[in-house]
């Protein structure tokens, strides 16, 4: 009989001991798994999500806020900012560049983005079919959108405020399709993009223009489209990207204490986001932690006691001429084999938890966590199997090692 035939039937002996071993350790490395699947691809996003953007400026409340809505998009926004003094900002000798955001509006839940090409440009979006808007109310979607609400290019539709799909519909404006991007794996692949005279357009109460006061009429510089516009109008807020190093210090503060605008760092509020959702994460990994003791533990335990029962069946292999080494070596790969079996097992039911998110949560779609997808952290899990099968049989494994085949088959 092979070694591995016989370690089989040694764990099929005690089925249910066999197995409330392997589902404690899986429990546990679950959700260690489920940890580093989460809050790996949380980052990757905020890095990719937030690359390209220095400052968002927008209205005065929570920094946080800001950041999520403007940046992330699940939030809502602070509230709105004057164009005139947007654009007096996008001109400030420290601004290298400066992106408008419209927000307030969308459709099933995905929220529609009165932008620029220049917001597309920053996540390096290319077209999939059709073309990019270029009119009022034509918009460019992203694949997720496209997916989700099986539209097609020359569909129609009209935006609901808000975003909730029970959200107040503008019924009188209709929104046309003229593309759909390819995956980018950033926020883009949720967004239907349109430009910010669409979004002014849609909240209209009627098709006559505002009237302009002729001493607040400037050229705007974010919505080169406008020769001139009334002082009211509102967008949601800036991307702003620094021009030097200089910008860091003095572009925030200045924003903040001499203007009606908010400025918030992305960089920090999302340091600041992670150290909140550390706690909580660290309280996990240590019940995840204490799991996986337990079953450490409890893997030990029956291996020390099976040692007992089986020291008979030992002491005839010994006689039969195995080695003492053959015993040590057999003990140790049982150990190791009870714990793989209940890494892989966790592994395959972290990533398959990650799959039901994905797929059957309300609007998980929105936020992008994938299941396909293997960390080096996992190896390390891999490896950490082993060291906790060798540990846990080590010391059965000597003393079978030392087994007295002459006291044993003489009943001592």
């Amino acid at each position: 009989m092979t070694t591995r035939l016989l370690i089989w039937n040694y764990l099929k002996e005690k089925p249910l001991q066999t197995l409330l071993n392997i589902f404690l350790l899986s429990l546990g490395i679950s959700v260690i798994t489920l940890i580093i699947l989460f809050n790996n691809q949380l980052q990757e996003k905020i890095i990719s999500n937030a690359r390209g953007i220095d400052l968002v400026v927008g209205a005065k409340g929570s920094p946080l806020q800001l950041i999520l809505c403007n940046i992330f998009h699940i939030d809502f926004p602070t509230g709105n900012i004057k164009l005139i003094e947007a654009d007096r900002l996008a001109k400030h000798r420290l601004v290298k560049s400066a992106i408008p955001l419209a927000l307030g509006d969308s459709y099933n839940s995905f929220r529609i983005v009165g932008t620029n090409k220049s917001y597309a440009n920053l996540y390096q979006a290319t077209l999939n079919s059709g073309a990019w808007w270029s009119k009022d109310l034509e918009v460019t979607v992203g694949v997720n959108v496209a997916k989700s609400t099986n539209l097609k290019i020359g569909d129609s539709f009209t935006s609901s405020h808000g975003l909730t799909k029970d959200g107040h519909a503008h019924e009188e404006k209709k929104y046309i399709i003229t593309g759909i991007l390819n995956p980018s794996g950033s926020v883009l692949d949720n967004l239907l993009l349109t430009n910010v005279k669409s979004i002014w357009l849609v909240h209209e109460e009627s098709n006559t223009p505002q009237p302009i006061a002729n001493d607040t009429v400037h050229q705007s510089r974010l919505i080169p489209s406008v020769s001139g516009i009334d002082s009211t109008r509102e967008i949601t807020s800036l991307l702003i990207k620094y021009k030097n190093p200089m910008a860091i210090i003095t572009l925030p503060r200045f924003i903040n204490t001499q203007t009606n605008m908010q400025a918030a760092s992305p960089a920090f509020e999302t340091a600041r986001l992670f150290t909140i959702l550390g706690e909580g994460i660290d309280a996990l990994k240590g019940l995840a932690y204490l799991l996986v003791f337990i079953s450490a533990l409890s893997i030990f335990i029956a291996l020390y006691n099976s040692l007992k029962e089986r020291k008979y069946d030992l002491a005839i292999m010994r006689s039969m001429g195995a080695s003492p080494r053959k015993l040590f070596q057999l003990i140790i790969f049982e150990g190791i084999s009870l714990t793989m079996l209940g890494v892989l097992v966790g592994l395959i039911l972290g990533h398959f938890t990650v799959l039901l998110f994905a797929n059957f949560i309300d609007n998980s779609q929105h936020v992008g966590f994938t299941s396909l997808v293997f960390y080096k952290e996992e190896v390390f899990i891999l490896l950490g199997g082993l060291v906790v099968g060798f540990l846990c049989s080590l010391l059965p494994a000597i003393q079978a090692y030392r087994t007295d085949i002459h006291k044993v088959l003489a009943g001592n």
